[in-house]
């Protein structure tokens, strides 16, 4: 999406803890979301991509947000209220968390709408030995 003026939105980010080796949580993946829909559609997503391989609690506790908490989600997120979900697998904490924002136009994703000066970077060509 092109912007060319600030813009409310929502930011959205994917991290995962190791709760046994209490080692510091991992960003796993981030999306820019443009309505609170969007936002809350990008968890739901992953949620039901990854309930098959969850424990039986984990699984629940998806789906139970899946059918209750993301209505209670999306009104939060209309009130421009952060929002976060979790689940819990075998030590591993993964938890979506969604703020609101404002976007500012600056470089964009696309590669069409990068700036001029992000072509002058040439990728290093890998060295060989044999």
């Amino acid at each position: 999406m092109l912007i060319d003026k600030p813009q409310w939105g929502y930011w959205c980010e994917c991290w995962t803890e190791n709760l046994t080796e209490g080692t510091r949580p991992v960003l796993r993946a981030s999306f820019d979301a443009y309505s609170a829909p969007q936002a809350d559609r990008w968890v739901a997503v992953a949620l039901r991509t990854i309930s098959p391989a969850l424990d039986p609690d984990a699984s629940e506790d998806a789906w139970e947000w899946l059918y209750d908490g993301r209505i209670t989600t999306r009104r939060a997120l209309v009130r421009a209220e952060a929002c976060t979900v979790s689940v819990t697998q075998t030590g591993t904490r993964i938890t979506w968390t969604i703020r609101p924002v404002i976007f500012l136009p600056l470089a964009h994703r696309q590669d069409i709408d990068l700036p001029a000066c992000a072509h002058d970077f040439k990728p290093q060509q890998p060295q060989h030995t044999d």
